[in-house]
């Protein structure tokens, strides 16, 4: 088949799709959502599991803007998550990839499970008048063990596993690594109820997204090209 004046050849109609730099921004935007979501909802908690401060009143308010940023921070992760795997491109290694990806997004459903719990029981709240206030405890813990308890130790596999394949690659400095491994352990074995811990995990992201932007793409730590 003879290709005619004007014409192209199909394959030369398409492009191979790339990741753009600037995707690393996802990183940095569920840094600060995820981390506003979180300052938001522990501030809006009381101290006392037991009283009902949390859904009323201006702590309902703090609490709905949590419940409303906290799906966008899940959408920036998955980015993020994006912008990791194609920087390790064919450097990727199958079983270290796996547990990277599948704690990845386990700490996004969890997360996603503890806010949708949060706003069942900001509904309740509203509509109840205060008679529901077991059911109401009963859900707040429910909240608590889901994200600070699961969620935030799928998130120490998540360090673990890129600091490893970090480590094996050279992509990252050695000091960097280190640190991950350091708040990654500190994640998963610190038992706590306080949503002040999570804070460790979106300070992490912020600062890898900010020095994935700063660096030169495809560079190595030992000077050798990816």
């Amino acid at each position: 088949m003879t290709v005619g004046p004007g014409s192209e050849r199909p394959e030369e109609r398409f492009r191979r799709l790339t990741t753009p730099r600037s995707a690393a921004v996802a990183g940095i935007a569920f840094g600060i959502l995820f981390g506003v979501s979180l300052v938001l909802m522990r501030t809006a908690l009381p101290a006392d599991p037991l009283a009902r401060s949390a859904w009323t009143g201006s702590a309902a308010t703090r609490m709905s803007a949590a419940l409303v940023l906290a799906p966008f921070a899940g959408i920036a992760f998955l980015w993020f998550i994006g912008v990791v795997r194609d920087r390790l491109g064919d450097l990727e290694d199958r079983f270290f990839a796996t547990v990277f990806l599948g704690s990845g997004l386990l700490f996004l459903a969890m997360t996603f499970v503890s806010t949708a719990v949060a706003g069942g029981i900001l509904a309740l709240s509203r509509h109840s008048g205060g008679s529901e206030a077991e059911i109401v405890y009963f859900g707040r813990e429910l909240m608590l063990q889901v994200s600070n308890v699961y969620a935030v130790r799928m998130a120490g596999v998540f360090m673990i596993s890129l600091g490893t394949i970090w480590l094996r690659t050279g992509l990252m400095p050695r000091w960097l690594v280190v640190t991950t491994y350091l708040l990654s352990l500190t994640l998963l074995l610190v038992v706590s109820l306080s949503l002040w811990v999570t804070l460790v995990f979106p300070a992490w992201v912020l600062v890898i997204s900010v020095f994935i932007l700063a660096r030169r793409p495809g560079a190595r730590t030992d000077g050798k090209s990816r």
